[in-house]
């Protein structure tokens, strides 16, 4: 979800029309390739989403228990993102774009040959070391892609570029528990399946994202490996920390469908489908990606404003849902949800880049992304420990209050920051 600096492009070189035709299909073949590679591997990070309510009906552990093998992924996420996250830009996108999709296939077989509660923890860290290699190098792997398409110089706008890369990041966490439910619902052995046909994807994806063109030149020397740098210049700070809260509420509540929905759905609506369990949360991320590319050209006010004009409904649709109860209302909840969601993440996001000047954006966007994948995490844990105490409409009614506040709160001040400037 990061971007990266631009780099040389060995498509952008003067070379005979023939030569340029053949580079061009190359390229052409090899974004194609990428976003598909990347929106199965972020896929495969919410497989596990409509199967948590059968490992509790296997090995009876809690709600609780599910929010911590969900929330250990983050850890594997954060420490891949500032330790390897960077690395493609230095040693080329292909060299870690593939190792990545082949550590969700090592994720897959852990899931495969360890189903005990510390098999998934192992599983779900590996995963996120693989989502955290993966989101910036794609994207920025995409974008350079598309240059060598259409050049440089072409009037043809690099949005393409930024549209595919939200469709395959957000829509592929919403295809992963759709295509795991619908095989858990109506296929044989459904914890295992899963994984296995995944697992086979990636592997042929990885294969043909090393046919693809590299768009990037190894640096020679080589720079020294260092970690990720994390900085905030201080004139920045009060843009950046109200951006980084919305961007923390934003992912908490796509926390929830990654991880208490299905349980929700079971104990409270007495819906016990993977089918509907995978379709809910397809939704809610689908419509996450579909606002964010429909609303791209919007600035950040007018984004972050339409965001809470659907949000705040979506949640009021969601929690009117699980009281009643309706799941016809908790899915339409969902939907708006995602939808509003989606936007605070994309428009909490540009407020973040555009709060430091250039030459620390890349830090400052670090803060940013660590910030908001604790918020996927640490909130929905709090969720799983609420539940062992009230009734799961009670918590989430709280919850959801909490997040409005917030999220008036931060909004107000981002917007406030942008209309200063």
């Amino acid at each position: 979800m990061t971007s990266a600096p631009p780099v040389t492009h060995a498509g952008t070189r003067r070379r005979g029309q023939p030569a340029v035709v053949r580079s061009a299909r190359h390229h052409s073949f090899g974004f194609w390739v990428a976003a598909l590679a990347f929106l199965v591997n972020m896929g495969f990070s919410a497989v596990p989403t409509p199967l948590y309510a059968l490992y509790q009906q296997r090995d009876h552990f809690s709600t609780f228990m599910v929010t911590v093998v969900y929330a250990v992924y983050a850890i594997g996420v954060i420490g891949s993102l500032f330790l390897g996250g960077h690395v493609s830009d230095w040693v080329g996108r292909k060299q870690v774009f593939v190792p990545a999709l082949l550590i969700n296939v090592l994720s897959a077989l852990v899931f495969l040959l360890v189903p005990s509660l510390p098999g998934l923890l192992i599983a779900r860290v590996v995963t996120g070391i693989s989502v955290g290699l993966t989101t910036a190098t794609a994207t920025a792997y995409l974008a350079e892609l598309h240059v060598g398409i259409f050049g440089s110089e072409s009037p043809r706008s690099p949005r393409r570029a930024q549209v595919v890369a939200t469709a395959a990041n957000l829509g592929g966490i919403g295809i992963g528990p759709l295509a795991a439910g619908l095989l858990a619902q109506f296929a044989p052995q459904p914890l295992r399946l899963p994984y296995i046909v995944f697992g086979g994807v990636l592997i042929l994806l990885a294969l043909l994202v090393a046919a693809a063109p590299e768009t990037t030149v190894r640096a020679d020397p080589a720079p020294a490996w260092r970690p990720q740098r994390i900085a905030v210049p201080s004139a920045a700070r009060g843009a950046f920390f109200a951006a980084t809260a919305a961007g923390v509420a934003s992912f908490a509540v796509f926390g929830v469908f990654n991880s208490l929905a299905p349980s929700f759905l079971a104990g409270t609506l007495h819906e016990r489908s993977a089918a509907v369990a995978g379709a809910i949360a397809f939704a809610a991320f689908a419509a996450g990606a579909v606002a964010q590319i429909l609303l791209s050209r919007l600035g950040v006010n007018a984004t972050l404003r339409i965001s809470m004009a659907i949000l705040t409904p979506g949640l009021g649709l969601l929690i009117g849902g699980m009281w009643l109860p309706s799941l016809a209302m908790f899915v339409v909840g969902g939907v708006l949800t995602g939808a509003g969601a989606g936007l605070v993440f994309r428009g909490a996001l540009v407020a973040a880049g555009a709060a430091a000047p250039p030459g620390s954006r890349a830090e400052v966007l670090s803060g940013f992304f660590l910030g908001a994948y604790v918020g996927l995490s640490v909130p929905v844990v709090g969720l799983g420990i609420a539940t062992q105490y009230a009734p799961a409409r009670d918590v989430m009614l709280v919850f959801v209050a909490i997040v409005i506040v917030a999220l008036v709160a931060s909004l107000r001040a981002v917007i406030g920051a942008s209309s200063a400037k």
